[in-house]
């Protein structure tokens, strides 16, 4: 009898707090980096904050996983002229390139990354809901979040950094319905990674503000950095 998905399926499961934690770490590291900056030029740090590498980023590291998965998945089980082998591809680059480029517009747009890193976030459940999909119309059995299959995908992703090397056997190997699964237990833990990333940017925007506002900051600081040199002389 098929497994239905109760929309948890595939996610971080019992090592959830571990992978939040990591989320949270990533952020605290770049924080403490702009922070450190901050003290050699504490004007042009406080306007332009330098950005952590993003393929440091948990979320992205899976991201490439899922697209390399998934542009091997199409090429594999479904046939030449299918629409969906665009739209399946085209969402995981989404949300693959979405991070990269929200991360990089990080320096002069919080904003803009948020939006970004949502958009991501967004692909890939378009992207979830295709592989659901495939398995639904075919009959295929969906793994239970607590099932062996998918315990064994989630402690395959504890692995940092995460390749897709992991993964290449399966993806030349292991049927589609297994294959299927597999993305969307990943999946699952990105997305688990993007909502956590997206909470601690929107801490960080409403603590440090957008670009606007630190440029009123660093310009009252200069003023006040002149008054006291004009002062001194």
């Amino acid at each position: 009898m098929k497994t239905r998905e109760n929309g948890k399926n595939g996610n971080t499961g019992s090592d959830g707090n571990h992978v939040k934690a990591s989320a949270e770490e990533q952020h605290c590291s770049q924080n403490s980096q702009n922070s450190q900056a901050s003290k050699v030029s504490p004007v042009s740090q406080s306007l332009l904050p330098p950005r952590g590498d993003y393929r440091t980023l948990l979320s992205y590291q899976k991201a490439v996983v899922i697209y390399e998965i998934t542009f091997r998945f199409c090429r594999r089980f479904l046939s030449r002229g299918d629409r969906t082998i665009d739209q399946m591809v085209q969402a995981a680059r989404s949300g693959k390139q979405n991070i990269i480029e929200g991360s990089k517009a990080a320096t002069t747009s919080k904003e803009t990354e948020i939006k970004l890193t949502n958009v991501a976030r967004a692909s890939l459940e378009e992207l979830l809901e295709d592989y659901r999909d495939y398995l639904n119309a075919r009959d295929l059995l969906t793994w239970d979040k607590n099932s062996r299959q998918a315990q064994y995908v989630r402690n395959l992703g504890r692995n940092t950094p995460l390749s897709f090397e992991i993964f290449r056997e399966f993806t030349e190997t292991r049927p589609a319905e297994v294959l299927a699964n597999i993305a969307i237990c990943l999946i699952h833990q990105a997305n688990f990674l993007l909502d956590q990333q997206l909470k601690g940017l929107e801490k960080c925007f409403l603590k440090d503000g957008g670009l606007r506002e630190r440029m009123t900051h660093a310009r009252l600081l200069a003023r006040e950095q002149h008054r006291k040199n004009q002062e001194r002389k």
